[in-house]
Order: C-alpha cells, then sequence, then structure tokens
C-alpha cells in the first residue's frame, strides 16, 4: 500500500512557507480589493498562491484553487490539488486571528493527504490515512478545554445573519468562528465535537479540512447525508456537516431531536445518516475480533 509521507512533508513546507510569507507583510502593505459580489480579496494571499502552486505541483497534477482562474484539465488529472491561499480573508483583514491556509491532495478521487495551518495561534494540523498530527507553538484555541457540554463551532457569518437561531434550544454549546477550514481542522484535532455550515462551500474551502477529519475517524456529510465528492466540474457543496467520533457519541441527543422535530425536517437526512454511522461505530468497538484479549 502506497503511504503518502513525501506528499505530507510536501504540504507542511508549503503551510509554513506561506506562513512565513504572510508574517512578512505588515496588514499597512496588504492591498484590499473586492471580488465580484463584494468579498475581500488580498496581495498577500495572491502571492501565496503563486508560491503554493510553485511548492506544490509537479508535471501532470491538477490545481484548484480559489486565487487562480479554474481549468478543466484538472478534470482528467489523477492528482489534483485543492487549495486556499488563505480561508477567512474577513478576519485577515479585519485581525481576528481566525483564519488559515489550507491545503489537500487529492488522488484518483480520494483525499490522501492534507494540512491546515493558522499563522496567528501557529496551530498546524496535517496527516494522511495513516493518521493526523496537530501542533501548537503559540496561544490558540488549542487552549480550551472541552468539558462535559457538546462544543460546536458555528460560522461567524451565519451567526450574525440568524441562521443559528433555529439551534438556540439544542443541548450543546456554540462558539462563532471564522474560516471553515479553521473550523474542521479544531475538529479533526480533537478540540470541538463537531462543525456545519448548511450554506454553499466551495471544494478549495473544505477539502483539506474534511480530508484531516476522515483521518482522525471523524465523518463528513453534504445536506444530503452523502459524503462529499471532489474534483467535480462545478466545485461547490450545498453545505457541509463534520463530527469527530466523540462528537457522535455526545451529540447523539442533538441528532434525535433534529429527526423528531418537523422544524428540522432539512436536516433530517444527515442527522439520520450520523446516528447509523454512530450505532455501526458502537458495534464494532463491541466487536469480538477488536476487542483486547
Amino acid at each position: 500500500m502506497r503511504t503518502h509521507q513525501q506528499d505530507v512533508a510536501r504540504i507542511v513546507g508549503a503551510l509554513e512557507a506561506g506562513a512565513k510569507l504572510y508574517r512578512s507583510r505588515s496588514m499597512e502593505s496588504v492591498r484590499v480589493d473586492r471580488k465580484h459580489g463584494g468579498d475581500p480579496v488580498t496581495d498577500a494571499e495572491q502571492e501565496v498562491n503563486q508560491l503554493l502552486f510553485d511548492m506544490l505541483v509537479q508535471p501532470g497534477e491538477g490545481w484548484l484553487s480559489e486565487e487562480s482562474a479554474d481549468n478543466a484539465e484538472r478534470l482528467q488529472r489523477s492528482r489534483i490539488w485543492l487549495v486556499d491561499p488563505l480561508d477567512g480573508t474577513k478576519e485577515y483583514v479585519t485581525g481576528i486571528p481566525e483564519w488559515c491556509i489550507s491545503i489537500a491532495l487529492l488522488e484518483d478521487g480520494h483525499l490522501v493527504a492534507a494540512g491546515i495551518l493558522n499563522p496567528c495561534t501557529e496551530e498546524l494540523v496535517y496527516g494522511s490515512a495513516d493518521g493526523i498530527t496537530a501542533k501548537c507553538a503559540g496561544n490558540g484555541f488549542h487552549c480550551e478545554t472541552l468539558d462535559l457540554e457538546p462544543l460546536v463551532l458555528g460560522s461567524r457569518s451565519e451567526v450574525k445573519r440568524g441562521e443559528w437561531e433555529r439551534f438556540r434550544e439544542s443541548r450543546f454549546r456554540m462558539r462563532p468562528m471564522g474560516s471553515v477550514a479553521y473550523k474542521l481542522a479544531l475538529v479533526a484535532a480533537g478540540k470541538a465535537h463537531a462543525t456545519w455550515t448548511l450554506v454553499p462551500k466551495h471544494e478549495w474551502d473544505v477539502a483539506a479540512g474534511v480530508a484531516l477529519v476522515g483521518f482522525s475517524g471523524g465523518i463528513v456529510l453534504q445536506l444530503s447525508g452523502a459524503p462529499p465528492v471532489f474534483n467535480q466540474p462545478d466545485p461547490i457543496f450545498g453545505g457541509l456537516i463534520a463530527f469527530s467520533p466523540a462528537g457522535l457519541a455526545k451529540l447523539h441527543p442533538f441528532l434525535a431531536e433534529l429527526i423528531e422535530r418537523t422544524e428540522f425536517e432539512d436536516c433530517r437526512p444527515w442527522a439520520k445518516r450520523l446516528i447509523d454511522s454512530a450505532a455501526t461505530l458502537g458495534s464494532s468497538k463491541l466487536s469480538p475480533s477488536l476487542a483486547p484479549e
């Protein structure tokens, strides 16, 4: 079986080089423009995008990035890099330390290696199917502890728009946070039990986070309850739900509530799939073939 240690090393090297470039720029020197639709984009992330491309892409490999024009040739490639050089641009330009660099490698339709780095907090999560590693040299969210109450990370933008009001009475603690990639990395690292977004996200936003949650034993689903499939002609998902293994257990009452209450009918497909997955996971833990002698 092929391992991806070299790919992981390339990812970590690229993440660290990108972080170094961001740290070399003062915010006074960063030019902020507006994309069509009003979202901010900076010259710093465009520089990092080119840096990552130069460091990662080898002959015959495809590339999909928020800051690069899409090229249909990627659909014919067996290895594709899915990259967001800056997920959480709003947080970056306003000085909120909840943004990151996100890199994933897709091979023959499977996410095989990934890494996410928050240059502000120095939180780094990376890995492959062999497992993940989480490191932090700064003072990031890793310092918080998970108590008995489940912790769910919500989108700061969605919370501001009132889209999480429907979950106000649910039995979990919710923390608003920027950058969907950063939230997924924290779930993968065991620093939160779950995160979800019920609004569209592009493949580059979530590929690395989806990979890391999966490598850590968690589950990521689309709103339909199906797993996400990457390198599509239209690289966008309608929404995404991610649970850690511990989250499946701690949030089981919440998932049952989603299925039972009519106002959450739109959540039933993924809630039911997660409950079924939790039951399967529980059975496997009790399997004689896996039990210690």
